[in-house]
């Protein structure tokens, strides 16, 4: 009867061994859900972005006054009868010399 307790000892001591540090067992759980945990929030940030992409279609699509905000902010464009005044900052690093 000892004997088989003591196996039976030995073998619950290997198992809980192999499920603690083995590649397969509780680690490997844990990596594996920071990684998904990770993933979600990935995720929850690309729908937003989408989200967001797709208001900008939209506006697009039936709204003139987003391509002219797009127009004027990203290719400089102005109206016709507008002037354009561009102000240049000074070299910084010039009047130090």
């Amino acid at each position: 009867m000892r004997v088989v307790l003591l196996l039976l000892l030995l073998l619950l001591a290997v198992l809980q061994a192999r499920l603690w540090i083995a590649d397969d067992g509780y680690r490997a759980a844990w990596r594996l859900s920071d990684q998904v945990a990770s993933q979600a929030r990935e995720n929850a940030m690309l729908v937003e972005r989408n989200r967001a992409l797709k208001a900008e279609v939209a506006d697009l699509k039936t709204g003139l006054d987003a391509v002219e905000e797009i127009a004027r902010s990203e290719l400089g464009m102005i109206r016709e009868g507008e002037t354009l005044y561009q102000v240049v900052e000074p070299d910084t690093s010039a009047e130090r010399d």
